[in-house]
């Protein structure tokens, strides 16, 4: 949902976030039943629009076809579209690699739409290396690994650290609970002044993180598949509940009921919001787009009610076309890790990279959900240490949890009708204190299921 990743440091942003790597591929090449050439066709090459990134991109592939000489790369600019899949899966003609949202594996698994590619992340060393609460967004009930995670991010609680300071609150230890995070807002509003917590409420944004919170407070707003909607509960109701009690009973939330995420960054940099929901990577609006402080920015972990019981999480996956053959599997298991993942895997990769992103005035170094295990996501960071420009402690309290807090995926099914649906309910609680919630989400959880069906 957030604009995570601008176009072009998809490709070349060097610090940390999702695509931009170099580096070495493993020696060990695969080979056809013949032993002969791998031709694979990889998706997702940058158009001529963007002819930086297009650059970039066939660099990558060339140095990976002089390192890996038995494989021949064949890149196309199809990339992930919700309206054409459907139609290019069915025709078979679906790239051997694709990028595809986080929200997609577990239906393309029942769909038989991606292969199972976990012999070759076995002999690739690779399966052992990745964040397995991530993997397992991507695996079968089995324990059967259907896609490669390469970017992900999860909601924490982005804090001013300047304000919980003037407010009296300790900036290293934001809270950890909601009812803490409503004895906060009080505090940061009676003691600044500023509103001491924010929601999103526009632009299917309000839903978005809504369904998050409906996460923290142990509920759900679609079953595992999809096909019902089941927001009409007591934690969405609890949520809700919540944010009108702030709102009416104590004052903390905005006057703005109608925030988008520009409007809300806006106020949030200026010091008028104390909290807001958010990953990691608000760093950049806040900080690098609309000059807050560095030394001021602060994420903690997603708040929870009785928890852990979870946190949104959302980022890419890289599929096999389900046709592939073993060889062909092993090779865009290589391609994968060589342009997504290689960073966290080799000391000259890493350190080039984070060299470039830091001299360009990038952001380096920013710390977010890890893709791979602890130790190569701790690893990577040693090695780039002298060229992180962020600052790496004010994120310890969002690490920290996140090896507790389970990570849950946004709506398979429609997820955007889901979210503007509870855009709706939202505005609603927050501008008539006397709302019926349940009335509301009944209403909401009608119109949604009748999309999820139809």
């Amino acid at each position: 949902m957030s604009n995570r990743i601008r176009a072009a440091a998809a490709l070349l942003a060097l610090g940390g976030l999702t695509a931009g790597v170099a580096g070495c591929a493993s020696s060990d090449q695969p080979a056809d039943s013949d032993g002969g050439q791998v031709t694979i066709q990889i998706g997702d090459r940058p158009s001529s629009d963007r002819p930086e990134d297009r650059k970039y991109f066939d660099e990558r592939v060339e140095a990976f076809e002089k390192a890996n000489p038995d494989i021949d790369l064949e890149a196309v600019e199809t990339g992930y579209d919700a309206t054409t899949f459907q139609a290019l899966a069915a025709g078979g003609t679906l790239p051997d690699v694709l990028s595809v949202p986080l929200t997609e594996p577990q239906g393309l698994i029942a769909r038989g739409q991606a292969a199972d590619i976990t012999d070759a992340l076995k002999d690739e060393g690779l399966l052992d290396s990745l964040n397995p609460s991530i993997l397992d967004l991507a695996s079968d009930d089995d324990g059967k690994v259907y896609a490669v995670p390469t970017n992900a991010y999860s909601f924490g609680l982005v804090y001013n650290r300047s304000l919980f300071t003037a407010a009296g609150l300790d900036p290293d230890a934001p809270p950890t609970t909601w009812e803490e995070v409503r004895e906060a807002a009080k505090q940061i509003n009676e003691k600044t002044g500023a509103a001491g917590f924010s929601v999103l409420t526009t632009a299917n944004t309000g839903g978005w993180q809504f369904t998050g919170m409906t996460y923290s407070f142990g509920g759900t707003v679609e079953n595992e598949d999809g096909s019902k909607a089941t927001f009409d509960d007591a934690p969405s109701a609890d949520a809700l509940a919540l944010l009108r009690d702030m709102q009416f009973e104590d004052g903390t939330l905005p006057a703005n009921t109608l925030y988008d995420m520009d409007a809300q960054g806006q106020d949030f940099a200026a010091g008028k919001i104390g909290m807001m929901i958010g990953a990691s990577d608000r760093y950049y609006g806040v900080v690098q787009n609309l000059k807050l402080p560095a030394e001021d920015f602060g994420i903690g972990g997603m708040p929870q009610d009785g928890g852990p019981n979870g946190t949104l999480s959302g980022g890419s996956v890289q599929i096999v076309n389900p046709k592939a053959t073993d060889a062909e599997k092993a090779a865009a298991v290589k391609w994968i890790e060589f342009f997504y993942l290689q960073r966290y895997f080799d000391e000259e990769t890493a350190v080039a990279d984070a060299k470039a992103s830091n001299e360009a005035g990038s952001v380096t170094g920013l710390p977010g959900l890890a893709v791979v295990n602890t130790e190569a996501y701790d690893q990577y960071f040693e090695w780039i240490a002298d060229y992180i420009n962020v600052p790496s402690d004010n994120f310890t309290p969002y690490l920290d949890a996140s090896t507790e807090i389970p990570v849950v995926p946004e709506p398979v099914n429609n997820a955007q009708e889901v979210y503007s649906a509870l855009d709706t309910v939202i505005q609603t609680v927050l501008t008539d204190e006397g709302a019926d919630i349940d009335a509301l989400l009944a209403k909401a959880q009608e119109d949604v299921q009748g999309r999820l069906t139809r």
